[in-house]
C-alpha cells in the first residue's frame, strides 16, 4: 500500500524538514506487522513529493497470535493491499514528530499551511464515494476518487468498496496527517487491534480542533472505536464536555461579556445599523448570517421586507433554539416564516448549504477562531459559499483602552483568540480579496477616535 504527500509550494523542500526524512536516502522502519519505507520519488525546489510505502504480512501475524482457527480467511484478505489501521500506525510511528506538529530543526513551518494533494493508492470506502467526500469535504479538500471493480470478468462479485483517493487542500501538514490518520481507519470500518480506553483517549487527543464540529462526528466516532457503544458515549460526551470548548456554554458567555464591555457605546444596535445599510445599498435580497447567535440581526432583517431570503447559521445547537424563540418563528405568519430558516453548521467546514447568496454577513465572529483555522474559514466563505458581498465586522483592539473597565491588554472576551489593529485587519482583508476575487473597503462603526479608530472595524468585500 502506498501513501504519497506531494506540495508544489515555492519552498518545497520545506515538506523533507516537516517530515524528518532527507529526500536523499531512501529509510526503512521496522514495525510489528511488517516493514514502512519512506522515500522521495520526486525532491526539487518547486516540487517535493514523499512517499510512505508499507508491506504487511498478515501470514506473520496470524502466525504470531496463533489464533488462525483454521480457517483462510486470515491468509487470504486485502491488508498488504490497502490503506487500513495499519497504515495509520505506520503514519503514527514513522511521521510521529510531524504528526505531533513539532519541527526543531525548522519550527516557524509547523504553522504555516502548504499547498498539500495526498494520494492513497488503495484506500478502502465502505460506504462508498459519497461517505468519503462527507468526511474529507467538510474539513476543506478537494476530493477526486477513482473506484475499482472487484474484477470486470466476474461483474456478479459487485463494485466492491477500493478506490485510488487524492486529497487537496491547503493546510498545515500536521492537519493532513491528523486527518488521514483517523479517517482511513473510519472509511476501512475495521481495525487490526483492541480498542479499549486508550484508543478513546487518542481519538479526542488527535480530533481536538475539528471533531467536535464535524457534522459526520457522530459516525466518525462510532467507527473509530469499533462500534463499542460505552465507548462512543464517553467520547461523544466528552466532545462537549470541556465548557471552553463547547458552543453553546461560549455562546452564552460572548454574549454577557462582550455586552458589558460595550454596553456604554450601544455599539451592538450600531453594528446593526451599519450592515443593515451596506445590504440595502448593494442591493442584497438573500442574506446568510455566518455565526448568528441567538438571532439579533436575523430580526433586523426579518422585519425588511427587502430582504426575501434570510439563513442564519451556527455551531451552537442552543444559540439556534434561542434565535428561534426570540423571533417566535413557531408564530410568524406562513409567508414570512418562509423567508427565514436556521441551519446549524461550522464556519471551517464546506457546506454546499450557503452557495447561491447574494450576501454573508459575519458580525464579531472570526475573532473567536484560532488563527490555525483562519485559512479553512476564508476558504469556506469567499472560495465555496462565494456571495456577491461578504460582510465582515470585528473588534479594533486599539480602542481597547478607551474602555474604563477594561484592563490594559486585555481582550473584550476571553474567547477571543485575536484582536486585530486596524493595519492588521486591512492587510488581512486586501490579501483575500485578491485572491478570491473581490474588491474590499474599509468602514468604522462606531465613535471614530483620531488616535484609536472605531470600536468595530467593517470590511465590505464585493465579489469583480
Amino acid at each position: 500500500m502506498l501513501l504519497t504527500i506531494s506540495t508544489d509550494s515555492p519552498s518545497a523542500t520545506d515538506l523533507g524538514f516537516l517530515l524528518h526524512k532527507h529526500p536523499a536516502r531512501v529509510q526503512e522502519v521496522e514495525l510489528s506487522f511488517g516493514k514502512a519505507h519512506v522515500f522521495y520519488p520526486e525532491a526539487s525546489a518547486v516540487r517535493c513529493t514523499a512517499a510512505l510505502m508499507l508491506e504487511v504480512d498478515p501470514v506473520g501475524l496470524v502466525r504470531g497470535r496463533g489464533d488462525g482457527g483454521g480457517t483462510l480467511d486470515a491468509y487470504v484478505n486485502d491488508r498488504p493491499y490497502v490503506a487500513s489501521s495499519f497504515m495509520s500506525v505506520a503514519i503514527a510511528r514513522v511521521f510521529g514528530t510531524a504528526l505531533a506538529g513539532r519541527c526543531q530543526e525548522r519550527p516557524e513551518l509547523v504553522e504555516r499551511p502548504l499547498p498539500l494533494v495526498a494520494r492513497l493508492s488503495v484506500l478502502p470506502c465502505r460506504g462508498g464515494e459519497v461517505l468519503l467526500r462527507r468526511l474529507f469535504e467538510p474539513l476543506g479538500y478537494e476530493v477526486q476518487a477513482e473506484h475499482h471493480p472487484l474484477d470486470v470478468a466476474f461483474a456478479s462479485w459487485g463494485d466492491g468498496p477500493y478506490f485510488t483517493v487524492e486529497l487537496r487542500a491547503e493546510r498545515t501538514l500536521a492537519e493532513l496527517l491528523t486527518h488521514l490518520y483517523v479517517l482511513i481507519p473510519v472509511l476501512d470500518d475495521d481495525k487490526h487491534y483492541f480498542v479499549g480506553q486508550d484508543e478513546l483517549e487518542k481519538l479526542l487527543r488527535q480530533g481536538e480542533g475539528w471533531l467536535a464540529a464535524h457534522p459526520e462526528k457522530d459516525l466518525i466516532t462510532r467507527r473509530y472505536l469499533k462500534h463499542f457503544k460505552s465507548l462512543t458515549r464517553q467520547a461523544l460526551a466528552r466532545l462537549v464536555q470541556d465548557e471552553g470548548d463547547d458552543p453553546d456554554v461560549a455562546e452564552a458567555t460572548h454574549a454577557g461579556e462582550e455586552a458589558d464591555v460595550e454596553r456604554r457605546l450601544s455599539l451592538a444596535e450600531e453594528r446593526v445599523g451599519a450592515v443593515l445599510t451596506v445590504l440595502k445599498a448593494e442591493g442584497a435580497r438573500s442574506v446568510l448570517d455566518l455565526g448568528c447567535g441567538e438571532g439579533r440581526f436575523l430580526r433586523a432583517l426579518l422585519a425588511d421586507t427587502a430582504f426575501e431570503k434570510i439563513v442564519g447559521v451556527d455551531v451552537s445547537h442552543r444559540a439556534l433554539e434561542r434565535a428561534s424563540e426570540r423571533l417566535r418563528l413557531d408564530d410568524l405568519p406562513a409567508r414570512r416564516r418562509e423567508r427565514i430558516s436556521l441551519l446549524h453548521g461550522a464556519l471551517t467546514y464546506r457546506d454546499k448549504r450557503l452557495t447561491g447568496f447574494d450576501a454573508a454577513v459575519i458580525i464579531e465572529v472570526i475573532e473567536h477562531l484560532d488563527p490555525a483555522r483562519l485559512r479553512a474559514f476564508e476558504r469556506v466563505v469567499f472560495e465555496c459559499a462565494r456571495p456577491a458581498t461578504v460582510v465582515i465586522t470585528t473588534p479594533n483592539v486599539e480602542y481597547n483602552v478607551n474602555f474604563a473597565g477594561l484592563p490594559a491588554g486585555r481582550l473584550r472576551h476571553r474567547d477571543h483568540r485575536f484582536e486585530w489593529t486596524r493595519a492588521e485587519f486591512e492587510a488581512w482583508g486586501a490579501e483575500q480579496a485578491a485572491r478570491f476575487g473581490y474588491a474590499v473597503r474599509f468602514l468604522p462603526v462606531g465613535p471614530n477616535d483620531p488616535v484609536t479608530g472605531p470600536p468595530t472595524q467593517m470590511g465590505v468585500f464585493r465579489r469583480g
